[in-house]
């Protein structure tokens, strides 16, 4: 068994300062941080799916290591359209492998029974993400390079509309594209997304899709192209992705939703 725990869109802020003047952001990715160390079994590995910070101010990343500091398990991490490639890469550079030259932030990681696809689909100062032609010859050549290892691919943008209209007009484009490589490829079992601080399913491709919750505020589940933008104070959680070896060829992938905080329990359902 291989558990992955994700964690996203933690618009993180200068220490003091609130994200849209009302959200303590590094309370609750501390809050998170101290659940992940404490659950058993422990993840193997920790994905944060991107908007790590909220402006891609230096002065946030600073806040985000210190913040990470405490985490137990490995972190792979991703930007989204609220951080900056370049200040992102060097306040992770100590703490995980990136790669250079390219012109996204994409990269596998191998070392895990279930390979890690990590796509950096941000596109600088837009809001929206987006995979181009490039994207897709990386994908593919980095799929088929390993077409025997169970897969799970990340991405901070969801290439699917959600029915929250304000956050869709913003989601990944080129989907097409990216679905053609995807529904190639059996050996990668779900698609793993971020971006719209909600607990979503849906298939993408012919394969599971989900986006993580926030693990600090919701945007609002207001389904309609004319709701407005705005955000909730909903119970923070997180996914939790437990591969497992079931004797099939790719073995079978679960998405667990973890709800962060005091909660009551547990409780046997049986009292003699």
């Amino acid at each position: 068994m291989m558990i992955v725990a994700q964690i996203t869109d933690t618009h993180i802020r200068p220490p003091g300062s609130l994200a849209y003047g009302r959200v303590d952001t590094g309370a609750f990715l501390a809050q998170a941080i101290a659940h992940i160390n404490a659950l058993d079994p422990a993840p193997d590995v920790v994905i944060l799916t991107g908007d790590v910070a909220d402006t891609g101010a230096v002065e946030e990343y600073d806040h985000v290591v210190k913040l990470l500091a405490p985490l137990k398990a490995p972190l792979l991490a991703l930007p989204g359209n609220h951080d900056r490639r370049e200040t992102f890469r060097a306040a992770f550079a100590g703490r995980m492998e990136l790669p250079s030259g390219n012109a996204h932030l994409s990269y596998a990681v191998e070392r895990y029974p279930l390979r890690l696809v990590m796509i950096d689909d941000t596109v600088p100062g837009k809001p929206h993400g987006e995979v181009t032609a490039g994207h897709v010859d990386w994908l593919e050549n980095t799929l088929a390079s390993e077409p025997e290892k169970p897969t799970l691919v990340a991405m901070h943008h969801p290439p699917f509309l959600t029915g929250i209209g304000h956050m869709d007009v913003q989601n990944c484009r080129g989907a097409e594209a990216l679905a053609e490589v995807l529904s190639t490829h059996p050996q990668v079992l779900a698609l793993a997304c971020g971006h719209v601080h909600r607990n979503i399913l849906t298939r993408f491709a012919g394969k599971p899709a989900s986006i993580c919750p926030s693990q600090a505020h919701a945007v609002s589940l207001a389904l309609g192209p004319g709701a407005p933008s705005s955000f909730h104070m909903d119970p923070p959680s997180l996914h939790l992705h437990v591969w497992q070896d079931d004797g099939s060829r790719f073995g079978s992938l679960l998405i667990h939703q973890s709800f962060i905080g005091d909660i009551d329990g547990p409780h046997p359902f049986f009292i003699e």
